[in-house]
């Protein structure tokens, strides 16, 4: 028998010229100009213990009020210091003060208007199937997941999406505790919770954690909590040092066709396409900027 790295060569030597040239370019692949920068004031970048970070896209046009509390929290840097203190298996992941520090700056707004759906759909896309929550899906032209009901719509509750916690109604959540999604989408949350952004990178960092064994997956001690070093704004950073991320704008036939290609999986691995997708099986792509 031939041994693995001797077996690779013959293969590779074996395999005809015209298969190692570049796949021809797809209908569904993005132009360069359908990439587009996420402004630094709508990048917050969280950096956790040992260094790791964890990079969230803002979604101030969808939750404007909650949105601009988070951005005077963190020009506070009211979260550092503080921690990951819930982790919920196949459900959330949650951070922030606990029970460890509940004194909010005194511009912040404690409980903001619940900003859970307003009254038109932005969306660009739709989808071939019917969402079982909502009457119609779809993508705002930069990329965020939307559902409606023909009246109102609402951003919905896809992975590696962030929310605001809260009590129970009234309340409505200040922005200082937020939970990412990460487990099945929880779409019976939508209209419930005020969602303000999403993971765009470093979601390993916040889904691997251990579970909490506590009510609901909180941590039962102070010990298993994820201290959080700092939390800011991208703006606030030096101009050299901030992260820059992309988003796919959606508004055009490239990204129809990749939409496609997502609800009608191809062979040679899929014998069976689906024949249609769910909003949370295609978000729309997010990069580094190259």
């Amino acid at each position: 028998m031939l041994k693995p790295l001797l077996a690779l060569s013959a293969l590779a030597a074996a395999v005809p010229a015209t298969a190692q040239t570049a796949p021809a370019p797809s209908p569904a692949d993005a132009a360069p100009a359908d990439w587009r920068p996420i402004p630094d004031d709508e990048l917050l970048v969280m950096t956790l213990r040992g260094g790791h970070q964890v990079f969230i896209r803002l979604a101030p046009r969808y939750a404007p009020a909650h949105v601009a509390n988070i951005r005077k929290l963190a020009e506070a840097r009211w979260w550092d210091g503080t921690s990951v203190y819930r982790v919920q298996d196949n459900y959330v992941t949650q951070w922030g003060g606990g029970d460890d520090k509940t004194v909010l700056p005194p511009s912040v707004i404690e409980n903001p208007p619940a900003e859970y759906e307003w009254p038109r759909f932005d969306g660009v896309t739709s989808f071939a199937r019917t969402d079982p929550y909502a009457a119609k899906t779809g993508h705002s032209a930069d990329g965020w997941p939307l559902a409606t009901d023909g009246k109102s719509s609402w951003l919905t509750h896809c992975y590696g999406m962030v929310g605001v916690a809260r009590d129970l109604a009234p309340s409505t959540g200040s922005g200082a505790e937020l939970y990412t999604v990460i487990g099945h989408a929880p779409r019976h949350l939508d209209r419930n919770i005020a969602l303000v952004g999403r993971v765009v990178e470093g979601m390993q960092w916040l889904s691997s954690l251990p579970r909490g064994g506590g009510n609901l997956g909180v941590y039962e001690t102070p010990d298993e909590r994820l201290p959080i070093l700092s939390v800011r704004l991208a703006s606030q950073l030096p101009a050299d040092e901030r992260p820059r991320f992309e988003y796919r704008a959606t508004d055009n036939e490239r990204f129809a066709a990749w939409l496609k290609e997502r609800e009608n999986r191809k062979p040679p691995f899929f014998t069976v396409p689906a024949g249609g997708a769910d909003i949370c099986n295609a978000q729309a792509p997010i990069r580094r900027a190259p």
